[in-house]
């Protein structure tokens, strides 16, 4: 009969799992912390802590050193490619002599390798790759990380291989809490704590153990046969496995693979590199063999870098439609997911001073979805870098400037900046959508024509453009019939058009979601508008202050009296609509409906709407050339169903 204490470790290490592996909680904090202090109290009491005890985790003394570890069996790098053909003609190779063969995919970690030494069910040492040999011993940091089983049912020897990664929420939540210590990037977070002497700063970023092999397994039979086994092995001894593991025979279906790992990338709570593929089957991967540094059996897709560092030369403050002004960094040249970047934003002074970032100091960089990049930190000072100065007048009217604990706003109503950023937003993509009207053509329209408002665009004839530099008959002509078909706009994107301070396409589509018109959008009261979800005091004090304002009306009124009609939109069903409290994937192509419009009528029709299918996935709607979501799909036992059959639900649900 096991006593209290080994019961109590089961339990607590039992529920941890649940808890920070799963992502499935099966008892409160509450529950779990009563448990735990009883735990502590009893080990306290007969002066001994069981080896996975979960109270380890807490991290112990500074060590003096690290002591080297000689890992089982060597750890290699993995070869790379970063073009289809190549990854195309690395399989050819392998289909060539061998035969047509299963490859997997999973996601390519951006973290720190790390080697975990496991013998009768405990963990006996982790270690970092080192030189594939020798690593470094850092067990005292690893069992601080608490996706890391300290114990596990197989009770042979083995060596697991997995990648310790900082989530960037937990590097947000951590650089918040300690605005003194700012963490760079979350590679280097990650990697930083492991390699740190004190397992308090390890255990102090919340870091994460994704594991993905399993090396060395003693003597006796192999455990597993492929490589789809071995996450089997591993799901089934505890460990966080990849949150992305697909398998194909198809050529042509890795590279849809990896297509879909790609576009995945930016919205993964983590950083990913690239995509990883190997053969399935362990006996061909004897086959197949090593050469000096790689094994032949799998190799790296790697992207294009979404970070890399560089020189910030100067900070110009640019007006926005609300009067804000936002610091925009010059940057030396640099290269960056396959475009030579040399401007990224900077958020606001309070965020350029939180992170130390001067003029003539290199920083760190990073792009995603193809925007603008951001500075995320400071790579390195040097003798002539410089504080960044707010500037003493407005840029673009050098009028007067109001500061507040965070932003610098131009006070001028007739600010010649603020006026073309408010136009050039309406007719940007996502809201008017006007084809043409750039901010450059918008500062041409604005002295030239005396555009002084986003109504003034509809009062646009060919015959005004013409004469103007840069404007063909082509071109004016295109212009004004995309103004005209600007018109016809549906309401979530004239909301955001509107250029209501705070509010984004999601706050504006979950505004017209609710209200259903412009007219009650209008008339809602704050209070009504704070209990939209992902709504608070500040937006709904901004959209309420929006629509009391006169000028804003005006303008407004004008917009209709010139033609231009936001569609009424079906108001969202809080509970009991045909998709309540499913979430739901749209993939392929949708005859006469756009994405977003499908989205909005499944929100309105009670459901959640999500861009990959995973297991919280209860329905997926496939249009024409569904590609792997549906195949993932159908392997996941997901009900699908067709645009016909979509339709025909929202029709019955109205």
């Amino acid at each position: 009969m096991k006593d209290r204490m080994a019961e109590l470790v089961e339990l607590l290490n039992e529920y941890a799992r649940h808890y920070y592996v799963l992502d499935n909680p099966v008892v409160s904090d509450k529950e779990y912390d009563a448990l735990y202090d009883e735990l502590s109290e009893l080990e306290k009491r007969e002066n001994r802590v069981l080896a996975d005890s979960p109270t380890r985790r807490v991290g112990g003394g500074v060590l003096k050193g690290f002591k080297k570890y000689a890992h089982k069996g060597r750890l290699f790098s993995l070869d790379k490619c970063r073009s289809e053909d190549e990854l195309l003609k690395w399989i050819e190779k392998i289909n060539s002599a061998f035969g047509a063969a299963r490859y997997t995919a999973e996601y390519k970690l951006d973290g720190l390798t790390v080697n975990l030494f496991y013998k009768d069910g405990l963990l006996e040492t982790a270690a970092t790759r080192g030189d594939g040999i020798t690593g470094e011993d850092v067990t005292a940091q690893i069992t601080t990380v608490k996706t890391v089983p300290l114990s596990i049912p197989y009770k042979g020897e083995c060596e697991i291989q997995g990648e310790v990664i900082m989530r960037k929420s937990a590097l947000r939540a951590y650089n918040e809490k300690n605005p003194e210590d700012l963490l760079k990037n979350e590679r280097n977070a990650a990697a930083g704590a492991v390699r740190n002497l004190d397992p308090k700063v390890t255990a102090s970023r919340n870091l994460d153990v994704v594991v993905y092999g399993a090396g060395y397994t003693g003597e006796g039979a192999r455990p597993f046969d492929t490589q789809t086994q071995i996450i089997d092995f591993l799901k089934r001894n505890g460990f966080r496995t990849p949150d992305y593991f697909e398998m194909t025979d198809d050529p042509q279906a890795v590279v849809g693979l990896v297509r879909e790992i790609e576009a995945a990338r930016d919205g993964l709570d983590y950083l990913i590199d690239g995509a990883v593929i190997k053969t399935d089957d362990l006996d061909l991967r004897g086959r197949l063999g090593y050469t000096e540094k790689f094994p032949r059996f799998a190799v790296a897709y790697k992207f294009d870098a979404l970070e890399t560092s560089t020189v910030l030369k100067r900070v110009e403050w640019q007006v926005s439609r609300t009067g804000k002004l936002n610091p925009l960094a010059v940057l030396e040249p640099a290269e960056l997911n396959g475009a030579t970047v040399s401007r990224a934003t900077l958020s606001n002074l309070s965020e350029i001073k939180r992170k130390d970032i001067r003029i003539n100091s290199r920083v760190f960089i990073r792009r995603s979805n193809d925007v603008i990049p951001e500075i995320t930190g400071v790579a390195e000072h040097f003798a002539d870098s410089v504080e960044v100065s707010p500037p003493d007048k407005c840029p673009s009217c050098g009028g007067m400037l109001k500061f507040d604990a965070v932003f610098i706003y131009c006070v001028n109503t007739s600010c010649r900046g603020v006026i073309i950023s408010r136009i050039a937003h309406y007719a940007s993509r996502g809201a008017a959508d006007i084809a043409g009207l750039s901010e450059r053509t918008v500062e041409t329209l604005y002295d030239k024509l005396n555009v002084r408002t986003s109504a003034d665009l509809y009062r646009l004839k060919i015959e005004d453009l013409t004469p103007l530099d840069g404007f063909r008959d082509k071109r004016a002509e295109n212009i004004v019939s995309a103004v005209e078909a600007s018109k016809n706009i549906e309401l979530a994107d004239f909301i955001y058009a509107l250029g209501v301070e705070n509010v984004g396409k999601k706050t504006a589509r979950e505004l017209a979601a609710n209200f259903g018109t412009l007219e009650r959008i209008k008339k809602a009261s704050e209070a009504e508008i704070a209990a939209l979800n992902d709504f608070g005091g500040v937006t709904a004090a901004s959209v309420r202050g929006f629509f009391n304002d006169a000028d804003n009306l005006k303008i407004i009124d004008e917009l209709l009296s010139l033609g231009v009609c936001p569609k009424d939109f079906a108001v969202k069903q809080k509970s009991g609509g045909i998709f309540s409290g499913k979430t739901v994937v749209l993939t392929g192509a949708l005859s006469g409906l756009k994405r977003a419009e499908a989205k909005a009528m499944i929100e309105a029709a009670g459901g959640e709407t999500a861009d990959s299918v995973t297991a919280k996935t209860n329905l997926v709607i496939a249009g024409e050339d569904a590609g792997s979501k549906l195949e993932k799909a159908r392997k996941a036992g997901i009900e699908i169903i067709g645009e016909d059959e979509f339709k025909r639900m929202i029709k019955e649900n109205q």
